[in-house]
């Protein structure tokens, strides 16, 4: 047996509405020898984003539920402790699928596993704004919203982890961009520190005019974080031919029946000028990865990319962090520092 002990967060029981403490369980959990072609990682930090919630539910989706005792799901950088690959060196740091837990033992072929090519920046921004975050505003932007100099582009949840990175991507393609944010404080940073041209306050109790006032000419592009409310707002003043990338729609990820949910696609079909408009998920474009990874990385450390981030820190933490997350309490992306180098 290894001689690191593991602890990893599992789903107890499939959550009723919002994801509750005894949805959870940590547990120990001895890790086997290293086979050959095999690395031991230890994580050092942790992402939470929401499409995890989804996952927690038994319900057919492009990836599979995550089964009851199931380890959750999850992106991580991490280290390499131990090794039995010629691919992966002792002290390498990768990114990978491994989980809620603080150490894994991987193949070195696993799918979506990276060595980092450092670049001078924050080793968490691998899974923020330079890594599966940024890769998901940088391919849904340019790949399905096809901005145009000119465009006015609207982004959902604005100063969050991918919508404040889409924001800035729209402005270097000389879209105008308007953010929707909860909160004057989201607001003044979306437009003070992202570089947006306005921000809406979806808590004011004035969306739908708030956001006519902002798009004067209409929305050409409008990318999807959120669904509901802010999406029927958008409906009414989209373009024709406008264009949207439908990233997912957290406000409903807690109800307790997302099979009646009234989903984007069915809000859209209702505009004036339906868009075009689909679903996606970054790794649609994975052969792509390492070179984006790379020139998000170099945005990144030239200060053309700005993000914030939200920081809990302890494995145990990881619960009601995730809490907080899907009810809007973080700032920018979500992260759990695992373990310090």
């Amino acid at each position: 047996m290894s001689q690191y002990v593991n602890r990893a967060v599992v789903l107890a029981k499939r959550p009723n509405g919002e994801p509750q403490n005894d949805d959870f369980r940590i547990e120990e959990q001895p890790l086997s020898e290293l086979a050959e072609g095999e690395i031991l990682v230890r994580t050092l930090w942790l992402s939470l984003d929401p499409y995890m919630r989804p996952r927690m539910n038994d319900m057919k989706s492009y990836a599979a539920p995550t089964p009851i005792g199931g380890i959750m799901t999850g992106e991580v950088v991490g280290v390499v402790m131990e090794s039995r690959s010629a691919n992966y060196a002792v002290g390498d740091r990768i990114t990978a699928y491994g989980g809620w837990q603080e150490y894994f033992v991987k193949p070195d072929d696993a799918p979506m596993m990276y060595k980092i090519q450092e670049a001078g920046i924050p080793l968490q921004a691998y899974l923020g704004a330079a890594g599966m975050t940024g890769r998901t505003a940088y391919f849904g932007l340019t790949e399905i919203g096809k901005p145009q100099q000119g465009d006015t582009l609207v982004v959902s949840a604005a100063s969050g982890a991918v919508g404040g990175i889409v924001g800035q991507l729209g402005k270097m393609h000389g879209c105008k961009v308007i953010g929707i944010a909860g909160g004057s404080e989201k607001c003044k940073f979306v437009v003070e520190e992202l570089g947006f041209d306005a921000c809406v306050d979806y808590k004011a109790g004035n969306l739908e005019k708030d956001l006519q006032q902002a798009c004067p000419n209409g929305i050409d592009i409008y990318f999807e974080n959120v669904g509901g409310d802010v999406t029927r707002a958008v409906a009414t003043l989209l373009n024709e031919g406008s264009r949207v990338p439908i990233c997912g729609y957290v406000s409903n990820y807690n109800d307790t029946d997302l099979s009646k949910v009234q989903t984007p696609q069915d809000i859209l079909a209702t505009s004036p000028h339906p868009p075009t408009a689909r679903f996606f998920v970054q790794t649609e474009w994975q052969e792509q990865h390492q070179q984006t990874t790379q020139k998000l990385a170099q945005w990144i450390k030239d200060g053309k990319l700005v993000y914030r981030e939200s920081i809990a820190e302890g494995i145990e933490q990881s619960i009601p962090a995730f809490q907080g997350m899907l009810t809007g309490k973080n700032f920018g992306k979500q992260l759990v520092l695992i373990a310090a180098e």
